[in-house]
C-alpha cells in the first residue's frame, strides 16, 4: 500500500506517540498532540485504513491502536529523519568519555558498550574485532622456566604467543639459552617483519647450523599460531544495560525476560551471525559503506530468533577490511525510538572505526 502524504503524517504521529506513552494510541490523542490540520473523524478514518492495511492493529477492541512490525518497517523504511546532528552529539559524548589512546581494545570496547547502552536507553552489543590479515612488527622468544620457551608474535593489532619445550640435550648444556634466544628473535623478526601471520613461512638456510635444532618446533609453533588466528571470535560479544533495558514494559512478563537473558548468557552463538553478517552491498562492492548502508535494522517478526519476535535490534559495522572489523548493536523492544538508537549506533561505529583503523595500535 503506498501511503499518500495525510497517512504518512498520522502513521509517524501514531508512532511517535506510542514510543512517548507505551499507551495504545487514539484519534484524539493524534487531534490534541499533534499539528495534523485535520479532525478527529478524520484521523480515525485513517487509522481504520491504516489498520486494515496491516500497519496498525488495536490490542483490545475498545483501546486505540498500536504500529505493528509492518508499521514499524514502514515507518522506519520511508517516515524516520535520523538527525545527522544527533550523531555527532553522540560522537562527541563518546569521545568525552572514551580514551583509547594506548588502551587495551577490550577494555575499549567494553567501556564502548557502557556509553552506547547508557545513550541509546536500550542493551548494547558489540564483538571482538576480526582481522583478516594483519603484518607482523616483532618476534621474540623468552625463556619462561628451565623446560619451556615462550614465542610472543606481535602484529599491529594483536599480541600472539605460545609455549615450547626446549629441547632435552639443551637442558644440561653449559650455554647461554637467553643469548641464543636473542639471536633467533632477532633472525624472525628481520625473515617475517612485515609480512602476513597467515603467510609466515622461514628460510631456515640463512641460519647458522648451531640453531637449526630449533626449527622444527619454531616452525610448527608459528604454523599453529596462523591456525588459530584464523578462527572468527564468533561468540565473543560484550553486553552492557540488560537490568535497564528491561525496565521496559514490553518485558513485564517473567517467561519473556528470562528466554531473553538466557539467549544473551547462553546463546550467543546463535546470535553472532545476527549481528555480523556481512550486508549483500558489503558482499558486493567492498567494506567502503556509507553510515547508512552499514545499519541493519531487525524488527519484531523479522527476527530469526524466537527470543527476540518481541524485539527490535539496530546493528552496524566498525572497521575497514583488511584491518580489524566487528560489529555493534542495540536490542530493545520493538517500542524503540529508532531516530536515537540509530543516532547512537552510527556515532559508536564511527568512534570505533577510527580507534581501530590506519595505524593506531590498539591491542586486544
Amino acid at each position: 500500500m503506498k501511503l499518500n502524504s495525510r497517512q504518512q503524517d498520522i502513521l509517524r504521529a501514531t508512532v511517535r506517540h506510542y514510543v512517548d506513552t507505551a499507551e495504545p494510541v487514539g484519534s484524539k490523542s493524534l487531534a490534541d498532540g499533534y499539528d495534523l490540520q485535520v479532525s478527529s473523524a478524520t484521523i480515525r478514518n485513517v487509522m481504520s485504513a491504516l489498520e486494515g492495511s496491516g500497519l496498525l492493529y488495536q490490542p483490545h477492541t475498545s483501546a486505540g491502536r498500536i504500529p505493528s512490525d509492518s508499521g514499524y518497517r514502514r515507518y522506519v523504511d520511508e517516515l524516520m529523519m535520523p538527525s545527522k546532528p544527533l550523531t555527532r552529539q553522540m560522537e562527541t559524548t563518546l569521545s568525552n568519555k572514551l580514551d583509547w589512546d594506548g588502551i587495551a581494545m577490550e577494555a575499549l570496547l567494553k567501556e564502548s558498550a557502557q556509553v552506547l547502552s547508557r545513550l541509546s536507553g536500550y542493551i548494547a552489543l558489540v564483538t571482538l574485532p576480526h582481522v583478516e590479515a594483519s603484518t607482523i612488527k616483532h618476534l621474540k622468544l623468552v625463556r619462561v622456566s628451565d623446560r619451556q620457551i615462550l614465542l610472543i608474535v606481535l602484529d599491529i593489532y594483536h599480541n600472539h604467543s605460545i609455549l615450547l619445550p626446549i629441547d632435552s640435550e639443551l637442558e644440561d648444556e653449559p650455554k647461554d639459552i637467553d643469548a641464543e634466544l636473542q639471536v633467533l628473535s632477532n633472525f624472525l623478526t628481520d625473515q617475517l617483519k612485515g609480512r602476513s601471520l597467515h603467510d609466515a613461512e622461514l628460510d631456515w638456510s640463512n641460519l647458522d647450523q648451531t640453531f637449526q635444532r630449533y626449527a622444527e618446533a619454531l616452525q610448527s609453533a608459528i604454523t599453529d599460531l596462523s591456525r588459530k588466528s584464523r578462527v572468527l571470535p564468533n561468540t565473543q560479544i560484550l553486553i552492557s544495560g540488560l537490568a535497564g533495558a528491561l525496565d521496559q514494559p514490553e518485558f513485564a512478563e517473567r517467561e519473556q525476560i528470562r528466554s531473553i537473558v538466557q539467549l544473551l548468557e547462553d546463546g550467543r552463538d546463535q546470535l553472532w551471525p545476527l549481528i555480523a553478517a556481512p550486508l549483500p552491498s558489503e558482499i558486493k562492492s567492498g567494506s567502503a559503506l556509507t553510515n547508512q548502508q552499514r545499519i541493519r535494522i531487525w524488527i519484531g517478526a523479522e527476527n530469526p530468533l524466537e527470543p527476540m519476535r518481541a524485539c527490535a535490534l539496530v546493528a552496524s559495522r566498525y572497521g575497514h577490511a583488511p584491518g580489524p572489523t566487528g560489529s555493534l548493536g542495540v536490542l530493545g523492544p520493538t517500542r524503540m525510538l529508532y531516530e536515537n538508537a540509530v543516532a547512537a549506533v552510527e556515532a559508536a561505529a564511527n568512534y570505533l572505526t577510527d580507534a581501530v583503523s590506519g595505524n593506531q595500535e590498539v591491542y586486544i
